[in-house]
């Protein structure tokens, strides 16, 4: 080859680079029939892929049976319409053992195993799941089996989770659905740079869970958990270390708590009401804390409230929420807490705390008569600089007189739900150990009479208010201050 024509062709190399390669499961002995086990013939395909420079692995129309797949560096897993990957039951002994962890257990075990997944990474770069197909979790467990001390690694032979990813840089999670997703229908942990995007998710446990990550946006899913959280922020001990989950965006999502399934066959049944269902959260396992995190342009259905928990002596600050709708709120429409439960090393002294947080535009109605919004840090260790403006909340009203005179627990050791701690003593708003907090345009209506006080401040500093609008009945105040 000529110099000239050389030149040229090292041109081309540059303006038109080689193109990535597409591989068609069915190609490498996948059946796609429902029966046989095709994650041998995925994981080929995915190894072939790899020893050839990345590029795209096919699922076309089918029902792949499949225990672990193992996802790798710049690989795209495609799943194209009409093609579900369905986990095997545990008695197919199909998975992967969880992998070894030394050292104590300060989280769960399905926060702590990723391995013994039906799809899983660890350590990957430029990692993508795609297309219109679906990932159902038939035979994944719901419950959080897994245990440091049985079989190697603490595996005991079965999935608890569709989609794990630990460690992982430059993922992108795109337009797929999942069906009964174990106990984690997504979980990121450790993770840079993730795009989620345009997910539906209809599982009996959690739908999303992002701990431990950086540069993570979350934009246009539908999220249904009748039976626990919807999207999740944590920061666990799951790396060994404290680490802080930040730089988070969540945007144009919609979650619910319908019964399993309604919201994928389009009946949405509501569900019998549970402990929490379909929340927007962040906690409760916080070692590490939240940092940067914006959310907006959100939808709640028949679920709980928003949650932000700060309890394991990690930071949460910088927390923007706007643009909020919700309707049929269980037990409470916002909560914002700190609290000492310290599920961490015991030589950590380290003390929870919460600041700089912002909630604004929101709608809440038909909301439970449980608790207002509760504002709650710790004595010695307030929240700061807490604004709230320009929301709307219809409760359904009804406690007594009674209420308004209980004593209302600190949330110290406690683990950190509202429910376990019973009504407020305040119907619309219960803050304490608060120092800067702003109220501007709180608007709360009732539809029933309700005789606990409006608004509850204890033991709060610098407090800003400006049109409060909010009825009170009997002896109650519109806006009680104990100091």
């Amino acid at each position: 080859m000529n110099k000239q024509l050389s030149s040229l062709f090292l041109l081309l190399l540059i303006v038109l680079p080689l193109q990535a390669i597409e591989l068609n499961v069915r190609d490498l002995g996948a059946k796609g029939d429902g029966k046989h086990l095709d994650h041998v013939a995925i994981n080929r395909a995915i190894d072939s892929c790899v020893a050839q420079g990345g590029g795209r692995v096919v699922v076309p129309s089918g029902r792949y049976l499949c225990g672990s797949i193992r996802l790798k560096s710049h690989v795209e897993l495609h799943l194209e319409a009409g093609a579900t990957i369905v986990a095997a039951p545990a008695s197919m002994k199909a998975y992967d053992e969880s992998e070894p962890f030394e050292g104590p257990e300060y989280q769960d075990g399905g926060h702590t195993y990723f391995h013994n997944s039906l799809i899983w990474a660890d350590g990957q770069t430029n990692i993508a799941i795609t297309g219109q197909g679906m990932i159902d979790g038939e035979g994944l467990t719901r419950k959080d089996t897994e245990r440091a001390g049985q079989v190697q690694g603490g595996s005991i032979g079965t999935g608890d989770k569709a989609v794990a990813l630990k460690c992982c840089r430059q993922v992108l999670l795109r337009d797929f659905t999942i069906f009964r997703g174990g106990h984690f229908g997504v979980i990121i942990t450790g993770c840079e740079l993730v795009n989620i995007d345009n997910l539906t998710i209809d599982t009996n446990r959690d739908g999303i869970d992002i701990d431990c990550c950086k540069f993570v946006s979350v934009t246009n899913s539908k999220i249904n958990t009748p039976h626990d959280d919807a999207l999740v922020l944590k920061s666990s001990y799951a790396l060994k270390k404290p680490v802080a989950c930040e730089e988070v965006m969540i945007s144009n999502c919609l979650v619910t708590g319908y019964k399993l399934g309604t919201l994928l066959d389009g009946t949405r049944q509501p569900e019998k009401v549970n402990w929490v269902c379909g929340r927007i959260k962040l906690g409760t396992e916080s070692n590490g804390g939240y940092r940067n995190i914006t959310i907006t342009n959100c939808t709640c259905l028949w679920s709980s409230g928003l949650a932000f928990e700060e309890v394991d002596q990690g930071r949460m600050e910088n927390i923007t929420v706007s643009n909020i709708t919700m309707e049929h709120v269980h037990h409470y429409p916002i909560y914002v807490t700190t609290g000492c439960r310290n599920r961490g090393p015991r030589e950590r002294k380290d003390i929870s705390y919460g600041g700089n947080i912002q909630l604004s535009n929101i709608i809440a109605t038909d909301v439970d008569s449980l608790a207002g919004i509760i504002l709650t840090g710790m004595p010695g260790t307030p929240l700061r600089n807490i604004s709230l403006s320009n929301i709307y909340i219809q409760y359904r009203g009804g406690g007594g007189e009674s209420l308004s005179q209980k004593t209302y627990r600190e949330q110290g050791t406690n683990y950190p739900e509202p429910r376990w701690a019973g009504p407020t003593p305040a119907y619309g708003l219960f803050a304490r150990h608060v120092d800067g907090l702003q109220l501007h345009g709180l608007t709360f209506e009732t539809q029933r009479p309700d005789y606990r006080h409006a608004v509850i401040l204890d033991d709060v500093q610098q407090q800003e208010i400006t049109q409060l609008k909010a009825p009170v009945w009997g002896k109650a105040s519109k806006i009680m201050i104990v100091n």
